[in-house]
């Protein structure tokens, strides 16, 4: 018994193919855009406890009386050969107020390796208020064997946090920092 399969004309085909071709290259170009974007969505809403990154232009002139307890926390993932430790565990700081604070990272292996720290900021709520001026984080740091470096984080917390009903109860914030071997 012999069962026909009918035949696309050759034109079809063709523009099949092409349809194909172009949802494919456009998945993997979403694909590849994807960390990068959602990166800075997260940086310019304060969403999932990311801070927002400002300018030195953008501190307000405005400072309230209202203070701020500011816990650090530094972790390092297991594969990473390094000590990395917060060189102060807190501060106040009123809201408005600029602060600048430090972290150590030493790399304790016999090899330079390149490390990156990515952050977060808890209550997530918060984030949202909680601006990073400069940072290290999402930034190369190679440490060859036995070097340290000192890390500045320069930050201030919006006075809007002031304003919002919901961070009536929060009076401490916490920026985690945890540092992972750097995988071109």
């Amino acid at each position: 018994m012999n069962v026909r399969t009918p035949q696309l004309p050759l034109k079809k085909h063709k523009r099949l193919v092409c349809m194909l071709v172009g949802l494919v290259l456009f998945m993997l170009g979403l694909a590849f855009l994807s960390v990068p974007l959602y990166r800075i969505f997260c940086q310019e809403t304060g969403f999932g406890g990311t801070p927002r990154i400002a300018t030195i232009a953008q501190l307000p002139t405005q400072k309230l009386s209202r203070q701020i307890k500011v816990h650090f926390t530094a972790s390092v993932h297991r594969d990473l050969p390094w000590s990395f430790v917060t060189m102060q565990p807190s501060t106040m700081i009123k809201l408005g107020q600029l602060r600048i604070m430090f972290y150590k990272a030493k790399n304790i292996s016999d090899q330079p390796i390149i490390g990156m720290a990515t952050y977060n900021v808890t209550p997530e709520k918060a984030a949202p208020y909680f601006n990073k001026i400069a940072c290290f984080c999402f930034e190369q740091q190679l440490l060859h064997p036995g070097e340290e470096m000192e890390m500045p984080v320069q930050f201030f917390i919006d006075p809007d946090y002031d304003k919002d009903p919901l961070l009536n109860d929060v009076n401490e914030i916490t920026l985690s920092y945890t540092f992972f071997v750097y995988r071109a």
